[in-house]
């Protein structure tokens, strides 16, 4: 028997298929870790399947990287933006995929490869990849400075909700820098190849032969401003790499169907465009050597190192001296202006959750989209045309509302097993 088929024979199975729910997204790693620790899990080579406007891929920025081998002081680490990374790193997961709404594209589409590791030079951990999500959080070494590393193939793909699957129209009214990249759609209601719009260009090897279909429009996530080169994600590849796993982990945000930036509501207009202004990430050019790539990273960790710092002073005192001083160093001339704008509304602003927001202001926004009805029952509907065609996950995760009427509405509806 081969070793891959030897660990799959020592797994438990669950006489039924556990769903966890729970209210913040780092709640769900305690469940992954106890299914790895009764060996429902393997220790390693899982496959992590995420629905999410967010992909929670960060890391926390200080932490060392041997935290992750002390799973109570971990758990106490992580927040909703930073807790998968740290699983990569600890072995047990080497295959993330992402799949997002259409008003998600936080990291460019396609498959991406890259290491996670520790860096020798600071003990965190860190990444290769040079995508602008790393980038702009600081997050980026060369692989030189790994210690452990750890490959990592996360796969980022566009879920199109049902209905425009169906609609040349809708299809058409679309940009083609926002066309979704994965097209699901129940097979009583497809047409045939030649006729369907989603079906437009794709070969026939490009749609999953089984009851329903999904068809993936060819796309290169190649970026001129960067110097990877992702390649288009096949969906049969995916279904082949999650039915060869010994198990995966299925897990959904139901900020998948809609979804709020706080921030927007926490601030005016101008305020927010002022924090975009502050915390703005340069995006850096194309042909980059590693060099230029560290030297980036340096600037942006230096850039919100100063703006932490004056936050900081800012809560100790927000009189006009300490304003000046700060907003005396380059780039950060509208700190004026914005703390003069959060007086006039606030008795006592909230300079640390201000800082909060700024981090958020890089290179994109946090996803905001609040959906209709109709718009949510076409992403239910498109998820569950997804999840037939998947093997059966070991088991589900479920990042929900507190609202307990609004969980078990949606965790009911998006089981298919």
């Amino acid at each position: 028997m081969s070793e891959s088929g030897g660990q799959r024979a020592r797994l438990r199975r669950y006489p039924e298929l556990p769903v966890w729910v729970v209210e913040d997204h780092q709640e769900v790693l305690p469940f992954i870790y106890r299914a790895i620790g009764s060996r429902h899990l393997p220790a390693s080579n899982i496959s992590f399947v995420h629905f999410d406007s967010h992909p929670d891929l960060l890391i926390p920025v200080d932490m060392p990287a041997d935290t992750v081998f002390d799973k109570e002081t971990l758990f106490g680490e992580l927040s909703i933006e930073n807790w998968i990374m740290p699983a990569v790193y600890a072995g047990h997961f080497s295959h993330v995929v992402w799949l997002h709404p259409t008003w998600a594209q936080q990291i460019r589409e396609g498959r991406h490869h890259f290491l996670v590791g520790k860096d020798t030079s600071t003990t965190t951990i860190r990444v290769t990849s040079t995508d602008h999500y790393f980038l702009s959080d600081g997050l980026y070494v060369t692989e030189d400075l790994l210690e452990n590393p750890k490959p990592l193939q996360l796969d980022v793909i566009m879920v199109k909700p049902y209905k425009l699957c169906h609609s040349q129209g809708e299809n058409d009214a679309m940009s083609s820098a926002k066309k979704p990249k994965l097209a699901l759609e129940d097979s009583e209601n497809t047409a045939s190849a030649n006729d369907d719009s989603c079906s437009e260009g794709l070969g026939k090897d490009a749609v999953t032969q089984r009851r329903d279909h999904t068809c993936l429009r060819p796309s290169c996530s190649c970026s001129s401003e960067s110097q990877e080169c992702q390649t288009a994600v096949s969906t049969g590849e995916i279904l082949e790499i999650l039915e060869k796993r010994d198990a995966f982990v299925l897990d959904i945000d139901l900020d998948f169907f809609s979804v709020k930036n706080p921030f927007k509501e926490m601030f005016t207009q101008e305020e927010y465009k002022i924090l975009q202004e502050l915390y703005q990430f340069k995006k850096p050019g194309s042909n980059l050597t590693e060099e230029d790539l560290v030297d980036c990273v340096d600037n942006r960790i230096h850039q919100l190192e100063d703006l932490e710092a004056a936050f900081a002073d800012l809560c100790d005192g927000d009189d006009e001296e300490t304003v000046q001083k700060w907003a005396s160093n380059p780039g950060m001339e509208l700190l004026v202006p914005l703390v003069q704008s959060l007086k006039k509304r606030m008795e006592a602003p909230d300079y640390e959750m201000v800082h909060q927001a700024g981090l958020t202001c890089d290179y994109s926004e946090l996803p905001h989209h609040i959906s209709t009805e109709q718009e949510i029952e076409h992403l239910i509907q498109a998820l569950h045309t997804v999840l037939k065609n998947f093997p059966k996950p070991t088991l589900v995760t479920v990042a929900s509302p507190v609202d307990e009427e609004v969980q078990d509405e949606n965790t009911s509806r998006i089981t298919v097993w």
